[in-house]
Formats: C-alpha cells, sequence, structure tokens
C-alpha cells in the first residue's frame, strides 16, 4: 500500500483515512469492529476520531467512538500498526470546550484512558478559540509533545489568517506547530479550502486530511432529487446540493465512473487524492460493502482529462472568477 507524507510531521499515512464518527451512533461496537477490522487489513492505517463523537446524539455522553477504537486496538493488539488522530476543542457540554490549557490537559487524558493508549499520533484543535491566545494554546499541545503523550498536532476548522498567525506564533516563539490541516473539503465545496487555506497548506509544507470528503453522501450519488432526500438522517441538508451545479457534478461523477468501472465515492475520493495538496480524504462508512467501495478509490488512478472534466462540472461560479481574476493580474 502507498504510503504518503504527512506534510514535515513525519509520520505516514495510506491515502484513505477512515473517519469514525458513526461508530457507536449509527453503528454499534460488533459492526465497528468488523470495519476497523477490514480496513486495516486492506493495508491502510490511519484512523480519525474525536473527544466530541457522537455527544449530539440521544442518551451519548462523548467519547464513543473513541471508547470502540480503544477496545478494538486492545483486542487486536495492532496499535502500533495504526496512525491514530483525535481532537480537543468542541463543545462537550457542561462547560466542557475551547482550547484553554487546563482543559486541553485534562481533555487528553480522558481521551487517553477511553482508547487505551498512551500517545496519541496526530492530536488535532478541533476548531479555533478566538477567546483564548495562541500562544496558551500551542504551549499546551507543547508540554503533551514533551511528555510524549502526543507526536504531531493539527488544526481543523482554522481560517487562513489565524492558520498563519498561529504557525507564526510557533516559529516565533519555538513551540511546536500544526503541521497537518483538517479542512471542509470536497469536489463540491471547494471555495473554503481552495481560495486562501491551500495556499497556507502548500507555503509552509503541511499535510491536509479533508472531512466531508463525501460531501455528508451527496457524492455518492445516493441523492438527485427531493425523493431522495428522505434515506438516511443527513438527506435534509442535502437539499441546497441538487441545484444546477450539483447535478452536473453528479451526471460528470457517473460518466467518469462508468469509464473506469469504479462508482461516483470512488471518483470523488480519487479526485482528492489527485489533487497534489492533499495527503489523503476521510471517510466513513458504515457497512462491510461500503468499507469495501472506500478501500477500492485507492487503487483508482483518474486520467488528466477526467480531472479536468472534474474540474471544470464542479467549479463554483465565485472560485472561476477569482482565478480569472489571478490570470489577468
Amino acid at each position: 500500500m502507498e504510503q504518503r507524507e504527512l506534510g514535515k510531521s513525519g509520520l505516514k499515512i495510506a491515502p484513505l483515512v477512515f473517519g469514525t464518527n458513526v461508530l457507536g451512533w449509527t453503528v454499534d461496537e460488533r459492526t465497528s469492529f468488523d470495519l476497523l477490522d477490514r480496513f486495516v487489513d486492506a493495508g491502510l492505517n490511519a484512523i480519525d476520531t474525536a473527544d466530541v463523537y457522537s455527544v449530539w446524539a440521544d442518551g451519548h455522553q462523548g467519547g464513543e467512538s473513541e471508547a470502540i477504537i480503544g477496545k478494538w486496538m486492545k483486542a487486536r493488539g495492532n496499535r502500533d500498526r495504526i496512525m491514530l488522530a483525535t481532537k480537543v476543542g468542541m463543545d462537550m457540554g457542561g462547560g466542557r470546550t475551547g482550547l484553554k490549557a487546563s482543559y486541553i490537559a485534562e481533555e487528553v487524558e480522558t481521551s487517553l484512558r477511553r482508547l487505551q493508549t498512551d500517545y496519541i499520533d496526530l492530536y488535532f484543535a478541533h476548531q479555533d478559540d478566538l477567546e483564548v491566545p495562541l500562544e496558551e494554546t500551542l504551549d499546551a499541545f507543547a508540554r503533551l509533545v514533551e511528555q510524549g503523550k502526543v507526536r504531531v498536532i493539527g488544526a481543523s476548522n482554522y481560517e487562513a489568517p489565524r492558520l498563519s498567525e498561529a504557525l507564526a506564533v510557533s516559529a516565533d516563539k519555538g513551540l511546536p506547530r500544526y503541521d497537518v490541516l483538517q479542512p471542509h473539503y470536497n469536489l463540491y465545496d471547494r471555495m473554503a479550502y481552495e481560495v486562501a487555506l491551500e495556499e497556507v497548506a502548500v507555503e509552509h509544507g503541511l499535510g491536509v486530511v479533508t472531512y466531508f470528503s463525501l460531501a455528508k453522501g451527496f457524492l455518492t450519488g445516493k441523492y438527485r432529487s427531493e425523493a431522495d432526500l428522505s434515506q438516511s438522517v443527513r438527506g435534509s441538508g442535502m437539499a441546497a446540493n441538487l441545484e444546477a451545479r450539483g447535478q452536473r457534478i453528479l451526471a460528470v461523477l457517473d460518466e467518469v465512473a462508468a469509464e473506469t468501472r469504479s462508482s461516483p465515492a470512488q471518483v470523488s475520493l480519487a479526485w482528492l487524492m489527485a489533487r497534489p495538496s492533499v495527503t489523503a480524504p476521510i471517510a466513513s462508512a458504515t457497512s462491510i460493502a461500503q468499507i469495501d467501495e472506500l478501500i477500492g478509490a485507492v487503487e483508482l488512478k483518474l486520467g488528466a482529462d477526467a480531472i479536468e472534466r472534474l474540474d471544470h462540472a464542479s467549479m463554483p461560479k465565485l472560485l472561476e472568477e477569482s482565478e480569472k481574476i489571478l490570470v489577468n493580474e
């Protein structure tokens, strides 16, 4: 299996990351073990979770996904084969939120207990905290690195200016930097990453792992009309994607999938894997059939023509206009 350098972090991962927000939520423990087994048996090694998964579900406290992964790693004895990423900072309820040093120090211990490990390979600030100085947050992460509890840190849901500022603080103060960026990016949602974040990532040599890589399921082709929106709990959020550009994307995905004997989901992930600035997309699955489909995307190599057609069909109007301005300048 191909291994890619995760920026300058020293970590290496296969070109696909298993997103585990569904574990303990829409997937029970037994099925979760089966999915994780299938993923690593295919030669893949990167697993992404968070303390907050799945606090939003009735009766959940958060940490359900971490706890299942911890049980699985202990049962399989495979911790050394896994590149494990988790996160801190989202609202867990009861005032447990943010990136204060004291909270990070407390929450990492809770995550480590649930994961049944003594270290986290990649620890993300799950979202920016404008009320806490960047130096305080980065210094808290530095202590975790010094203690051997965290190997590398990353940033998720940061705006480009704040990410740049954080990198500057790390350089100025001699603190560990955010070596990995986790942005919301896919074939449908391109603006936020391509307009500003990608430039920062490339300039500083950051690893990039994308979330919502299948646009919450839209890019699987599952949702093609209003009648399809009732198929899942996420379906109601797909209505806005059914406009003209969304339909163009689906049409080209169908064409390329037919040409390559693959599926729209595999083509969407392969498009991300082919982007030079992206290390790997994150994608989740709730069944063996779905995880096998995701794994199949790793072997799909898109030709230049297919990528160009996908680029053209998915180009947001504002992004197209901004590129024209850059060309004219």
